[in-house]
């Protein structure tokens, strides 16, 4: 277990799932995040519009302070998005639907349990021009030690 360490946490929630970004890296600033859906067990998406990819329930994109504004189309498998230099001791987040496409999913297609993000993977971009990658595991969190 690190301590200098760059960590995405989803928390499944209702009506919005959560993405945490959390940065405890010394001498590191983040300039930016990519999160990849695609190698997820669930074969999860973001469901952003009515009647879309997802299932029932949708959420756009809505970042908190330090994030950019972002398009984010329904049914993407991938995200990029630009964070104002991220330092050590800092956390930002932002929220939106996550739905998986299996059909034998674990707690149904609306819900996301960490068994189903497990695979999808993370790259922090860095203002050094550096990029670190991390892959979420079964509790949700995608964690790179630096």
């Amino acid at each position: 277990e690190c301590l200098q360490a760059l960590t995405v946490k989803f928390v499944e929630s209702a009506p919005r799932d959560r993405f945490d970004i959390i940065h405890t890296a010394t001498g590191v600033f983040v300039t930016g995040l990519s999160i990849d859906l695609r190698g997820s067990a669930g074969a999860l998406v973001f469901d952003t519009e009515e009647g879309g990819a997802g299932t029932e329930v949708f959420q756009p994109f809505r970042p908190d302070a330090g994030i950019e504004a972002a398009e984010i189309e329904d049914g993407a498998r991938s995200i990029e998005l630009t964070l104002q230099d991220l330092s050590a001791g800092q956390r930002t987040g932002f929220t939106i639907d996550v739905d998986d496409q299996r059909e034998q999913s674990d707690l149904g297609q609306i819900r996301v349990t960490g068994g189903e993000l497990a695979g999808a993977g993370v790259v922090f971009s860095l203002a050094d021009g550096t990029e670190v990658s991390a892959v979420f595991d079964a509790n949700n969190r995608a964690k790179a030690c630096t």
